[in-house]
């Protein structure tokens, strides 16, 4: 029977034909299968709203509630995931000491009814389908991918596993605006495709990841289709051979294959556009009406009006609802914006060239020697300026499509309603561009304007406030976000390119979709927006400007690069040297500032810079140093870290200490959202270029990707502050307790950077401190690093810290650090040689002096040998005759005492009393012992005649009738 069977074709051979068989749905269980037959060529196909019925092998048309792309398969129903599409997840391999990571079994993409939705984690998920093409064709889908926190790439293998011939720039998808869904093509090769949509979360933040999301994929190139597919619950096809079914409208509902759609029973129910059921209607309350006001009239008026919320869904004859506030209460209307006047109507119209107004009083022309100060300045919040577009926009569904993303409130603008709390409110703001005064057009600033707003969040959820930009219609870039209540405040961005720009702001409620409005208090309120410098913007005020000559009516003319204007005469007046122009700023001699210590300006006077040189002075002694060596961009990479999953990644620093006469040449790049860049500098490119610049890199070790990745990038240091020892400047300090020192005495140097961009976190912007310090041990490169305390290179999140330790740190090389070193004379020469002083703390500079060498006279040998012998003999002499002295005097003394004591009792000493020999008491120096008896005077008498006719020895005794006693003399 028919049904038992059906139809296949079988595999193209050489020469492009194919055969059509019957295959039974139940194998071996039929008999009497139809015999095979010629079937159509390979690269026939059917047109859209046909597919090709197998048994005629015929084109027909599709029934209603049906669709077909004829040649083509499309998916945009994702309640789950078709068949055919797999979700393969990885876990990044490259945990510390090769620990295994966390399981990646549960994440996947999911299906979320119109979309698919990427994972959150950091596993690695792809989204793989494969298709077997009979002849080229392509591939589209739209997608939404606003978190540069995921890798998101697409690319295609085929059957095996190669990747087919696509670049690497190429696969990476470019980021996307909050709440918008961008459309990507790429052309098929016919045969085996594989296709893959992966994506990677690197969480290194605290924050929570945005996933990817993906609906609409359309498949073209597959040759037939054997069936129509029918319309998705929703949504209906009324007429034969459609090729896409239509939506619902409101209030009506429809089954899958719908031909047509069901009305509800509007006074109790209801459905949104592309309903599959109706729902009752809930009673009225607060959270279904907003408040409005209405144009001024004539008499300067407004009326608070007070609408329901479309589409209308509650009742009001409920028992419990509420009733729509009356409308009409008239009230003031608030003045016209400043540049604006009324002119006593009701609308405000922007002021005439060359002429300025507060808002308040009729616009008036500028003095002579003023020019207007054009821009936006939007402060009061009576109907939306020109320039300035509301929308809603959600990524599942169309229910607030064509409403008011925001509401004008007198004083300020709100979010609005919207239909779903976690709806995109959007506001948009088109600036054509930016012309600097006449004054200043010839400077060569980089700041071309400037957008300022003030803004609170009141929120009771995880509600969020985006603020984008999109330049020259390129992409757009998240600026910054802001999440929670946030309290009254003010934002700056700086604009340094002269461009076509879009601003963008978007409010979300809450991330998760909920039938049942929670949130509808939340929302965010905007006081104000300013923006400098506009082309087609209007002036609130008049600047003074330079003129021509003194002469009554004299135009504006602009002052060269690096003048300012004369308070007195107008005139344009140079700056002093080493002084620079701060911003736009070019009126009055206050408007030139001095450059910071160890810096000067350039020609232009836009900017201070150093030339890689320093000098101090310490102890009366000048040290030069010269940082030449360290003047090109240096790297450093510290980790590795790890997120909370044991991911791993490395902050790259990249700082250019001097610059290029204050141009900053350390560029970091993004390779992953804008790989398609060929030329970094290009208006698209995400990269960034400064003093000093941060990248997030994750290396390509056991992850699949054949590059390290790089995101995140940031840029740290936008202007040059100076270079000095002392521990702050300007309000930026350093903390030399990060880096404890070593005693030498060579101080360290610190180069201060700053960048004036604001962020959430950095109220003033952030600030950079680059530390040198002199350490022979280095190369001349050097090495970098940062505090152990703080590994990211910063403490606090906004000021960072970096130790460049070097021997180009060290100060150039003078007299003073060496010192010479005389020889002995060898053969009539003597060598003079220098040395370093030790430890040597210095580089370059002046070179040690070659070595020198000078005649000497040189005494003969034999000659110095006599005098050697004579100066020994002479020492000899001298100290033989100092003994004979000395023995004479102790020989004299000793005798005196002997003398003494015979005189003393006048008589001569007996022979027998006592005896001295000589050499006897050699010993003795102060005291004698001496026995002797009381001579007579007679004996002393002869004792005194005799005594030089005695013996070498005499004998003399002494008799006394007295007792033995000592005898001192």
């Amino acid at each position: 029977m028919r049904g038992d069977y059906y139809f296949e074709y079988t595999e193209c051979d050489s020469t492009g034909s194919r055969w059509r068989v019957a295959i039974p749905q139940r194998p071996g269980e039929c008999t009497g299968l139809p015999d095979p037959v010629q079937g159509t060529d390979c690269t026939f196909s059917c047109e859209a709203g046909e597919f090709l019925e197998m048994s005629a092998q015929e084109c027909t048309q599709c029934a209603a509630g049906s669709y077909s792309l004829g040649s083509g398969i499309r998916f945009e129903e994702w309640d789950d995931i078709p068949p055919g599409f797999s979700s393969v997840a990885t876990y990044l391999d490259n945990t510390p000491h090769g620990q295994e990571g966390p399981s990646c079994n549960g994440s996947s993409w999911i299906a979320q009814g119109s979309y698919v939705e990427s994972n959150r984690d950091e596993c690695s998920v792809s989204l793989v389908y494969a298709v077997h093409l009979k002849k080229q064709g392509s591939i589209s889908f739209d997608y939404q991918y606003v978190d540069n926190n995921i890798f998101f790439e697409f690319f295609i293998q085929n059957d095996q596993c190669q990747e087919m011939e696509k670049t690497s720039d190429q696969k990476w998808m470019k980021l996307t605006s909050s709440g918008q869904w961008s459309k990507h093509t790429v052309s098929l090769k016919s045969g085996a495709n594989v296709l893959y949509w992966r994506t990677t979360g690197v969480t290194v933040g605290a924050k929570v990841v945005k996933p990817v999301l993906l609906k609409n994929i359309q498949i073209e190139g597959v040759a037939y289709m054997s069936e129509c597919l029918p319309c998705k619950p929703g949504t209906f096809s009324k007429a034969p051979g459609s090729s896409s079914c239509e939506l619902c409208p409101i209030n009506t509902y429809s089954g899958r294959g719908a031909s047509s759609c069901t009305p509800c029973n509007t006074s109790s129910h209801y459905a949104l556009e592309g309903s599959t059921m109706c729902k009752a209607r809930p009673a009225c309350s607060k959270k279904d009406y907003f408040q409005i006001h209405s144009v001024c009239d004539e008499e300067g008026k407004t009326q608070i009006i007070y609408k329901w919320i479309e589409p209308k869904i509650c009742l009001e004859d409920a028992s419990d609802a509420v009733t729509l506030p009356p409308s009409g209460k008239r009230e003031p209307c608030p003045p016209c914006n400043p540049g604006f006047y009324n002119n006593n109507t009701a609308t405000c119209l922007p002021c005439p060239q060359g002429t300025y107004s507060d808002g308040l009083k009729e616009c008036q022309p500028c003095p002579a020697g003023t020019e207007p100060a054009l821009g936006y300045e939007y402060k009061w919040w009576n109907i939306l300026p020109a320039n300035i577009k509301s929308s809603c926009f959600n990524v599942a569904n169309t229910k607030c499509d064509g409403m008011n993303g925001w509401e004008v409130a007198g004083d300020h603008i709100r979010s609005g309603a919207g239909g779903s709390d976690n709806d995109y409110l959007i506001l948009n703001l088109k600036v054509p561009g930016f012309r600097l005064p006449t004054s200043i057009s010839g400077t060569s600033g980089t700041e071309f304007g400037r957008i300022t707003f003030v803004f609170e969040t009141i929120c009771s959820a995880d509600c969020e406030l985006y603020f984008m930009m999109d330049t020259d219609r390129r992409s757009t870039s998240v600026v910054e976000s802001w999440e929670g209540s946030k309290e009254k405040q003010s934002y700056t961005h700086i604009m340094t390119k002269n461009a076509s720009v879009s601003y963008t702001w978007a409010f979300q409620r809450t991330n998760q979709a909920k039938d049942v409005r929670q949130y509808i208090n939340d929302m965010v309120k905007m006081y104000s927006i300013t923006v400098t410098n506009a082309l087609d913007g209007v002036a609130s005020s008049c600047r003074a400007c330079a003129i021509e000559s003194q002469q009554p009516g004299s135009a504006c003319v602009p002052c060269p690069a690096g003048y300012y204007i004369d308070e007195e005469t107008n005139q344009c007046q140079e700056c002093p040297p080493n002084t620079f122009l701060s911003g736009h700023h070019v009126y009055g001699r206050d408007a030139c500032q001095p450059c910071g210590p160890g810096s000067r300006s350039n020609k232009e006077h836009s900017l201070c810079f150093n030339d890689c040189s320093f000098t101090y002075l310490e102890l009366n002694q000048t040290l030069q140093f010269d940082f030449s060596p360290l003047g090109f961009t240096g790297s450093f990479m510290n980790g590795p870290s790890f997120t909370s999953k044991g991911t791993k990644y490395y902050h790259l620093f990249n700082i250019s200490l001097c610059g290029l006469e204050g141009h900053r040449p350390a560029v970091c790049s993004d390779n992953v959202t804008d790989l398609s860049d060929k030329d970094p500098h290009s208006a698209e490119s995400n990269s960034v270029e400064a003093f000093v610049c941060q990248s997030t890199v994750i290396p390509s070790d056991g992850r699949g990707f054949r590059v390290a990745l790089t995101s995140q990038s940031t840029g740290l240091a936008d202007s040059f502050l100076g270079a000095t020892i002392e521990k702050s400047l300007n309000g930026v300090a350093a903390r030399p307790e990060l880096f404890p020192t070593t005693p030498r005495r060579i101080p360290d140097i610190n180069f201060y950077y700053r960048s004036p961009q604001t962020t959430s976190s950095c109220e003033n912007g952030r600030n950079t401190v680059v530390t040198l310090r002199c350490n022979p041990e280095k190369n001349a490169k050097g090495e970098i690093s940062v505090p152990r305390e703080c590994p990211a290179g910063t403490c606090d999140g906004c000021t960072f810290h970096f130790l460049w330790e070097s021997s180009s740190a060290c100060p150039r090389c003078t007299e003073a650090d060496y010192h010479q070193i005389e020889g002995a004379c060898k053969g009539g020469v003597q060598d003079t040689v220098y040395v370093w002083t030790e430890p040597r703390l210095c580089t370059g500079g002046v070179a040690l002096p070659v070595k020198k060498s000078m005649s000497c006279e040189m005494i003969d040998f034999w000659l110095k040998v006599g005098a050697g012998v004579g100066a020994f003999c002479a020492v000899l002499l001298i100290s033989l005759t100092c003994y004979v002295w000395n023995k004479n005097k102790k020989l004299e003394f000793k005798y005196s005492k002997l003398v003494m004591s015979a005189n003393k009792e006048c008589e001569l000493p007996a022979a027998d009393s006592c005896a001295i020999m000589e050499g006897e008491g050699d010993g003795e120096e102060v005291e004698d012992e001496v026995v002797y008896s009381k001579p007579s005077l007679l004996r002393k008498l002869k004792a005194i005649a005799t005594k030089g006719n005695e013996q070498s020895s005499e004998a003399v005794q002494l008799k006394s009738s007295q007792a033995e006693r000592w005898v001192w003399g």
